[in-house]
């Protein structure tokens, strides 16, 4: 890609603008260009040159020296020297720092095996490098527990490729092609900005925008039509979709020959599911449905872009398996800019195990621990127990479900933790060993997109803070303070950008290390419409409606509406008592719990928050602006409502994630969410919750 040099001047002799890019858990993964005087960044914009970023950065990253630069940064290494909790530490050396983290580890695999040791990542960047690389090497030779990293898209992400066989979908680019566009289950203007100009502009080219969603937000108040189902009921309203297609013979027959199998399963499923029956689950009348499966058929090219809050629920692997088949029945792969789009993060084909190097664990195996049953893990897991845990990338404090078991596990003064973090968040807290990592402006790294289709590099543009390291640099340093002598545990971060780069994937052919530091950002070579005449990565080639190797492993072969496990349906007697279903959605000035101790991000997004609709509101005379418990069996925590026609009756959502100590009563959100596994791949339930709203006193104190 031609375009911004990676370091130029701007006009001031004492101002050079360098080219970083984001790193946050985001589809955009935005170009970006850093303003830095005397050794500081002191501005940030977007790259106008980068085709998707096209001069812009989100609210978020618009700022991102706050970030850098803020007051809760990370510095040194760190020991405590209080009560679990307390947060009261001092500093120290990194030499004391790897000393006492090795002698630790050496004494806890002395008694109890390495299992009892267990790594806690996910995606606080989202860079090849310090996502998952030299991190990966250590614990593996070190026989640690593995972690299941499930707690964003694992049950999607199982779910297409149970259909597709790879995560891939249009080039997003060319959805300004479409005449029809479903955003389902995804808020674009917070969580996508860049897909919104693109939805823009096909609308202006003549589109119809469907927003289908629980949560009334912006972009779905704005739609053409906006449909809004009871939270995760979206499987049973594809089901009625399907069965329409079918019903009418609004089917590309000659596609589903040649490049799909198991139609006829799936045809006798959805016959069970006319649009009355999908429409009582569902809350959408029966004629809407009927007129969303015409809508579809009659629009060429059209595109369902979904997102990941509708698979975060119990019974979100069936869900996105039911939304993913109806290209398939319609033949819309065959068009650019038409399909099904969840990820595309499979257009990269990177060499993940030149990275990971998974031939370094023992065998067997070690046991593996499902990331969202974190407080289950620390507080009941035996033989062995989990004796240490490593944190890094992640805020588990604030992110994990079921807050209370987590917090009850952190506090255990028999558990050794050590956090890797770039600010003092609220798992630094429970930490014994605190330390500095650098951000995104002062390491390197290559980056990728499960949206967007280039492939980027990042180099540092400032000097490491204070004493930070990156990720990749700190386990080299573990590895030498264990004595691990494998050559892998040296190689430069230059070393692991070639080997990820060196998997043979024709989407790769021509980049290399040396182009990118040259161009910066590359498109990846991938068909537009990579499923116009088949080629899916399944076991029979073919998109599968009836999946053999589900059946195999005990699972529906076809697809089932099952409710969510706390719903009117799932537990009719919870709902009783809980009568109102919560959704905790991405709020438009954090990225989970990223960016939420800024002071200009806090003050926009207001104050920790519920959205009730009216009918709920009036029957416990709530009104806009009274502070309300909302609680179930798991916690309860303290929010503002505001009330309008955000969600059908008997929903709510509170958009998250607040640091706990900002929150009212000392708690986050996720003291009220779910730990229980999704129905495939492990994934994560966060909007499967049931709870009560009722007036409560405002904080004593404000929650800041």
């Amino acid at each position: 890609m031609r375009g911004t040099k990676p370091e130029s001047r701007n006009g001031s002799e004492d101002v050079v603008v360098k080219r970083a890019v984001c790193p946050h858990d985001c589809w955009d993964t935005c170009s970006m260009l850093v303003h830095v005087k005397d050794g500081r960044a002191v501005r940030v914009m977007g790259d106008p040159d980068h085709p998707v970023t096209r001069g812009y950065l989100c609210v978020k990253t618009n700022h991102y020296e706050e970030r850098v630069y803020s007051p809760d940064r990370v510095l040194y290494p760190m020991k405590r020297v209080g009560p679990k909790g307390a947060g009261q530490f001092e500093r120290i050396s990194w030499d004391e720092a790897l000393t006492t983290i090795a002698a630790r580890f050496r004494a806890i695999i002395a008694e109890y095996g390495a299992e009892a040791i267990l790594p806690y990542s996910y995606a606080g960047t989202i860079g090849t490098l310090q996502y998952g690389s030299m991190d990966r090497r250590f614990f593996h030779r070190l026989g640690a527990t593995r972690l299941q990293r499930t707690i964003c898209s694992a049950a999607g992400s199982a779910a297409v490729k149970s259909v597709l066989g790879v995560r891939m979908g249009p080039d997003p680019e060319d959805m300004v092609h479409a005449k029809l566009i479903v955003v389902w289950g995804v808020n674009v203007i917070s969580s996508n900005p860049h897909q919104w100009p693109i939805i823009q502009e096909a609308r202006r080219r003549g589109a119809t925008l469907v927003v289908i969603d629980p949560y009334r937000y912006k972009a779905a108040r704005e739609a053409d039509w906006h449909v809004s189902p009871r939270p995760g009921t979206d499987a049973a309203l594809a089901l009625g979709i399907m069965h329409v297609l079918v019903r009418e013979d609004w089917l590309d027959r000659d596609y589903i020959e040649r490049y799909t199998t198991g139609f006829d399963h799936l045809a006798r499923k959805v016959a069970e599911w006319p649009p009355e029956r999908a429409a009582a689950v569902t809350g959408i009348a029966a004629d809407d449905i009927v007129r969303l499966a015409r809508l579809w058929w009659e629009s060429r090219p059209a595109v369902l872009r979904v997102g990941y809050g509708l698979q975060r629920h119990t019974n979100g692997g069936s869900t996105v398996r039911a939304i993913c088949m109806i290209p398939g029945l319609t033949g819309h792969w065959r068009d650019r800019g038409g399909g099904f789009l969840l990820s595309n993060s499979g257009s990269y084909g990177l060499n993940s195990d030149a990275l990971e190097r998974p031939d370094l664990m023992p065998m067997p195996a070690p046991r593996t621990v499902n990331m969202i049953e974190l407080g289950k893990a620390l507080t009941e897991l035996q033989d062995p127990p989990i004796k240490a845990i490593m944190v890094y990338n992640s805020n588990p404090a604030s992110v994990a479900p079921n807050q209370s078991r987590v917090l009850a596990g952190l506090s255990r003064e028999d558990l050794f933790t050590v956090v890797h973090e770039q600010l003092f968040t609220d798992t630094c807290k429970w930490a014994d060993i605190v330390l500095p990592a650098t951000t995104q402006f002062e390491h390197t790294d290559l980056m990728t997109s499960y949206w967007h289709l280039y492939v980027q590099l990042n180099e540092p543009v400032i000097e490491p803070l204070g004493e930070a390291v990156p990720n990749t640099e700190l386990f080299r340093r573990l590895a030498r303070a264990m004595g691990f002598t494998e050559p892998c545990f040296s190689d430069s971060d230059e070393d692991l950008i070639r080997q990820a780069l060196s998997s043979g994937s024709p989407y790769l052919e021509g980049i290399t290390l040396e182009r990118l530091r040259e161009e910066r950002s590359i498109k990846v070579n991938r068909p537009a419409a990579p499923f116009a005449e088949g080629g899916f990565g399944t076991p029979s080639g073919r998109l599968e409606f009836y999946s053999e190797a589900l059946a195999a492993a005990g699972l529906d072969p076809v697809v089932e509406y099952t409710p969510p496990a706390e719903s009117v349906d799932g537990s009719p007697e919870l709902a009783a008592r809980y009568p109102i279903a919560l959704i905790t959605p991405a709020a438009h000035h954090f990225l989970n719990s990223t960016f939420a101790n800024l002071p200009r991000m806090m003050e926009r997004e207001g104050a920790p928050t519920i959205y009730l609709n009216p009918v709920d509101a009036e029957a416990r005379s709530i009104r806009s602006g009274d502070w309300v418990r909302v609680f179930n069996d798991r916690g309860s925590v303290r929010l503002q409502a505001r009330v309008g026609d955000w969600s059908q009756p008997g929903v709510a959502i509170s958009p998250t994630i607040w640091w706990s100590r900002f929150m009212p009563d000392g708690v986050g959100i996720n003291v009220l969410t779910l730990d229980q596994p999704a129905d495939m791949g492990g994934g994560a339930s966060f909007h499967t919750n049931l709870v009560q709203v009722e007036p409560a006193e405002p904080p004593v104190e404000p929650s800041r």
